[in-house]
């Protein structure tokens, strides 16, 4: 890890004049403001306001067979990561041979900007691929970006510059997790709250993915000065898990919740002073918490796919979380069992996909005060969802995209897509199966920025316009 990492400037053959006004066009087009009424960036994992909804209206409901128009594609190495989108740039990290890899595009055309490298050497204990988990995060110009191995750096958004950088893993001693670093960190004021659970030295000679002999360290939650990278707070003695920390305001004031390997860690964000820890999680040992937190009011749902399934908290400072229910009781009838997908919150209701393989994954609506389960479609894999107006986008596995009303009574499926790699109008005389343009694993959450839909399958992210263009208005 101590080759230098690299920006690399992505410019043209001088004796291409298309591709030299290409170039042009990506690097001058995030300038101008866009023409679509209420659009919204989608900076940071599960968007804006963080719980995977948009703001945006006037979707389009009638899709072609293909799906919604393509509009680019850009072909990727390894990882699992979403997307994020600020200021017309879009964000994409990924890992090519022995790089992990940041590239910035135009959000609108797919050109090229500016991309950024670094060395890793990381290796998935389970034979996953290698790649990064995380998507990346813009906070004021910079953009923070967290690898499967633990580097953790600060960029310029426009540049690619390195600002700062951290090697977690070795300043904290963290002992790798089943499948490396997978929790996305969050931007609060002048903190970067990353989830970290590193160990004390004696951890290091435990045999890799023996999780039950590792000891924290009091490093589970650190808080990074975001400017300079300097540490601010550590706290919680836990091991990492792969949810994202979620932020909320409660009563006034600004809590952070980390769903760590262990359970629930609840705390003031500004001071890093804990609230309480709350065990959930499985009793086996190849188990994860990966599912990020839901807060709606005062009330905050955690949900995981090995064993105790959901459970709904009442919290309040200055006290213990009170227990409103509990798939745990229940026993065989769980109602909500999540993998790594975050459940949706519309109207008092969370929707979600529950169940831990792909055969048995069903897609749910579960009335958040109550936990009773509304509705269950089977047969549409493990998937993610993404609300926008009245709608939700759901992102199966297998690469299949459809979009569902938001409907507490029943499911109700409004336009179902398989996006094709090649044009239904190029001949296909001996009947072959179009190959699909996401293919298995398609485990990153769609993202809408500026009426464009962003989905990524194994080796490939494609943008679709989902909203029009002139279309966005309330």
């Amino acid at each position: 890890m101590n080759a230098t990492a690299q920006i690399v400037a992505r410019q043209p053959r001088q004796g291409n004049a298309a591709a030299r006004w290409l170039a042009l066009v990506g690097l001058l087009l995030p300038l101008f403001p866009s023409n679509q009424a209420g659009a919204t960036d989608w900076p940071a994992f599960l968007g804006p306001t963080a719980d995977s909804k948009s703001t945006e209206v006037g979707i389009q409901t009638k899709w072609p067979p293909q799906g919604p128009p393509q509009v680019w594609k850009l072909e990727l190495g390894t990882g699992y990561g979403a997307p994020t989108v600020a200021a017309g740039r879009l964000y994409q990290l990924d890992r090519t041979d022995d790089d992990a890899r940041l590239r910035a595009v135009n959000a609108r055309t797919g050109a090229p900007l500016w991309e950024f490298k670094y060395p890793t050497e990381f290796e998935d204990l389970y034979g996953y691929d290698n790649g990064p988990r995380c998507s990346p995060i813009l906070d004021e110009g910079r953009v923070y970006l967290f690898g499967a191995e633990g580097m953790l750096h600060c960029l310029e958004a426009t540049s690619g510059k390195l600002i700062w950088k951290v090697d977690t893993t070795a300043k904290f001693g963290v002992i790798q997790n089943f499948f490396g670093v997978g929790s996305s960190p969050v931007v609060e004021g002048d903190l970067l709250i990353v989830q970290v659970g590193g160990s004390p030295p004696d951890s290091k000679n435990v045999p890799p993915g023996r999780l039950d002999l590792v000891e924290p360290n009091g490093s589970c939650v650190v808080a990074f000065d975001k400017r300079t990278g300097q540490v601010r707070y550590k706290l919680g003695d836990d091991l990492a898990s792969y949810a994202a920390p979620k932020l909320a305001t409660i009563a006034g004031r600004r809590w952070c919740f980390a769903f760590a390997r262990a359970g629930l860690l609840a705390f003031d964000p500004l001071s890093g002073k804990i609230d309480f820890h709350f065990p959930w999680r499985a009793k086996i040992l190849e188990s994860v918490n990966a599912s990020t937190p839901v807060v709606v009011g005062n009330r905050v749902l955690v949900s995981e796919t090995y064993g105790p399934g959901g459970v709904l908290l009442e919290v309040a400072a200055g006290k213990d979380p009170v227990v409103v229910w509990s798939d745990e009781e229940r026993r065989r009838a769980k109602a909500l069992q999540t993998h790594w997908n975050t459940p949706v919150e519309h109207e008092g209701y969370v929707y979600a996909s529950s169940g831990r393989h792909t055969e048995n994954a069903e897609l749910r609506c579960v009335q958040l005060a109550t936990g009773e389960v509304k509705w269950s479609e089977p047969n549409l894999t493990r998937a993610s969802l993404m609300y926008v107006d009245g709608h939700f986008v759901c992102q199966s596995e297998d690469g299949t995209l459809r979009l569902i009303k938001a409907n507490p009574q029943k499911y109700e499926l409004v336009a179902e897509a398989v996006l094709e790699d090649r044009p239904r109008t190029e001949p296909n005389p001996f009947g072959f199966q179009t190959p699909k343009l996401l293919r298995y694993p398609a485990w990153a959450a769609p993202i809408l920025a500026d009426g464009l839909l962003y989905v990524r399958g194994a080796d490939r992210l494609v943008c679709l316009e989902l909203i029009p263009r002139g279309r966005g208005a309330q």
